[in-house]
C-alpha cells in the first residue's frame, strides 16, 4: 500500500536495515524480522518496499539467527553484514561500512522491526538531506501518548536544537510531543564519520544511532527532522505489537479497497493479504479471508465465511458462502461455487456452477457444465495427482466420484451417484451404480426380529 509510484529519490542512496537483535520477547524459534504481517515476513515489507526506490545497495546487519535470516535476505539482492556482539544501534549501522565502500551517496538507516515505513517517507527523508545540507536528517512522529520515547526538540523548519531520551529529559522537554523514530539519513562520509564518535558513556553501556545528532551539533552542523504518521514508524518487539500492527494494515487495506469501489459489508472481519487484488464492484461477505494470491475481478461476490488463497476469481463469478479456494482455483466470468466447495488447481470455465459440497482438484470443468452436489474429483492414489476434465455443457449428477485420470466429453451426462472410471463420450449417458433391488416386507420382519431379540435379553 505504498504512495511512492512518482517519488523518486533526489540521488543515490543505499539502505542500512538493522535486523541484529535477538527477538527475545517474541517467545520464538522464529526470528522476529521473519513473523509475518499480511502473510509476508515483516522484513520483506520493508525490503520490498524500499526497493521501489531503487537503491544502489541494500545491507541487512544480522547477528542472532541470522542463517535463518540470511537466505531470505540474498534472495532479494541485498549484501548481509553481521554483528557479532550487541553493542548497539550505532554500533550495528558501523558493521555495513564494509559493504558500502566505495559508495559516497546517503545511506538510509532503518530497522527490521519497523516494517511500515512508506517509500515516500524515505524518498522526503532524502530530498531534507540535499536541500540545506544537514548532517544527518531524522524521522519523528507524534503518538498519542509520547509514553517513553526520546523527544526532538527542533524550530518550525525542522533544525533540530536537541534530542534528549526520557529519562535525561526537563520537565519542559517531556511536554514535547514530537517524539524519535530511530530511522536517520545522512551522506555515507558523514554517517560513519559520526558514528565513530559515537560513545559508550550511559545506562546500557552501547553505542546509539541518535547520538550522531549530537555529535554533529558538537561540530557546529545542523541537524533536520521531518515528520510522518505513528503507525509508519511502530516497533514489533512483542506478539501483541506484531498483532497491532497487523490491525492497523488490515484496517488501511480495507479503507483502500472500499475507496477503490468494493463493498464490505462487516469490513473488520475481513482479512486480506499482502498482495490480494480487489476490483470494482465486488461485495465481500462478513467473516473472508484472503491467504497470498488471490485476485478478485470486478462485480464478483465473496460470500461469508469464504477462505480464497493464490486463486482467480473472474468477472461476475459467486463463491460461498463456506468455500475454500486453494492455490491454482481459478474461476472464469459468471462461474459459480457454493456452500461447502472446495477447488484446488482446477478450472471452473465460464459460466460453470459447482454449487454445493463439492471437491474439485486437479480439474477442468468447461463452460456451462454443471457439478452437482457431493461431486468429488479422485485425483490422489497417494502417489501422484491426476487430471479431471469435464467438458461444456456436462452435467455430473449428485454423489458422483470421477476416478481420474477421466474426461467427460462435452454435453454429457453422469447419473447420480455413479464412480466414473473410464472416459464418457461427449452427449452421452453414464451410470456406474448398482442395480436397485427391493424385498416386499423384509423392513417389517427385520424390525420385529430386532424388537423380539432385544425383549429377550
Amino acid at each position: 500500500m505504498s504512495d511512492s509510484a512518482d517519488i523518486t529519490p533526489s540521488g543515490p542512496f543505499a539502505a542500512v536495515i538493522l535486523a541484529a537483535g535477538k527477538g527475545t520477547r517474541m517467545k520464538s524459534a522464529r526470528h522476529k524480522v521473519l513473523h509475518p504481517i499480511a502473510g509476508k515476513p515483516m522484513l520483506g515489507h520493508l525490503m520490498d518496499e524500499l526497493a521501489t526506490l531503487t537503491p544502489k545497495k541494500m545491507v541487512v546487519v544480522l547477528g542472532a539467527g541470522r542463517e535463518e535470516v540470511e537466505p531470505f535476505v540474498t534472495e532479494r539482492g541485498a549484501a548481509v553484514a553481521v554483528q557479532e556482539q550487541q553493542l548497539g544501534t550505532g554500533h550495528a549501522v558501523l558493521q555495513a561500512r564494509g559493504a558500502l565502500a566505495g559508495f559516497d551517496g546517503m545511506v538510509l538507516a532503518c530497522f527490521g522491526d519497523v516494517p511500515m515505513v512508506r517509500a515516500e517517507t524515505v524518498a522526503r527523508m532524502l530530498h531534507r538531506l540535499q536541500a540545506d545540507e544537514p548532517a544527518c536528517v531524522v524521522l519523528g512522529f507524534r503518538p498519542d501518548d509520547p509514553l517513553a520515547y526520546g523527544r526532538i526538540v527542533a524550530d518550525a523548519s525542522g533544525r533540530i536544537e536537541k534530542m534528549v531520551e526520557y529519562k535525561d529529559a526537563s520537565d519542559a522537554e517531556r511536554v514535547v510531543t514530537l517524539c524519535n523514530s530511530g530511522l536517520i539519513a545522512a551522506k555515507a562520509d558523514d554517517m560513519f564519520a559520526l558514528l565513530d564518535r559515537v560513545g559508550n558513556d550511559n545506562a546500557q553501556g552501547e553505542y546509539y544511532l541518535p547520538d550522531m545528532v549530537m555529535v554533529a551539533q558538537a561540530d557546529g552542523r545542523h541537524s533536520a527532522v521531518i515528520e510522518t504518521e505513528p503507525w509508519e514508524v511502530a516497533g514489533i518487539n512483542s506478539r501483541a505489537e506484531l498483532a497491532a500492527v497487523e490491525r492497523d494494515w488490515q484496517e488501511r487495506k480495507r479503507a483502500d479497497a472500499m475507496a477503490e469501489g468494493a463493498t464490505l459489508v462487516d469490513p473488520s472481519t475481513v482479512w486480506f493479504s499482502h498482495d490480494t487484488k480487489i476490483g470494482r464492484d465486488v461485495t465481500i461477505e462478513p467473516q473472508v479471508r484472503f491467504g497470498p494470491g488471490a485476485k478478485v475481478a470486478d462485480g464478483a461476490t465473496i460470500h461469508a465465511f469464504s477462505h480464497i488463497e493464490g486463486a482467480s476469481i473472474g468477472e461476475g463469478c459467486s463463491v460461498g458462502p463456506y468455500a475454500r479456494l486453494r492455490p491454482g482455483a481459478v474461476m472464469e466470468k459468471g462461474a459459480k461455487v457454493g456452500n461447502f466447495v472446495e477447488m484446488k488447481k482446477a478450472v471452473l470455465g465460464e459460466g460453470a456452477k459447482a454449487s454445493h459440497l463439492t471437491y474439485l482438484g486437479d480439474a477442468t470443468v468447461g463452460a456451462n457444465a454443471n457439478i452437482g452436489a457431493g461431486t468429488i474429483t479422485c485425483n490422489y492414489d497417494g502417489f501422484f495427482k491426476y487430471q479431471t476434465e469435464i467438458g461444456a455443457g456436462a452435467f455430473i449428477g449428485s454423489n458422483s466420484a470421477l476416478v481420474a485420470p477421466v474426461k467427460i466429453g462435452e454435453g454429457a451426462i453422469v447419473g447420480a451417484g455413479s464412480v466414473v472410471t473410464k472416459d464418457v463420450e461427449a452427449d452421452a449417458l453414464a451410470l456406474a451404480r448398482g442395480e436397485q433391488s427391493a424385498k416386499p416386507g423384509w423392513a417389517k420382519k427385520f424390525r420385529d426380529a430386532m424388537r423380539k431379540k432385544k425383549a429377550q435379553e
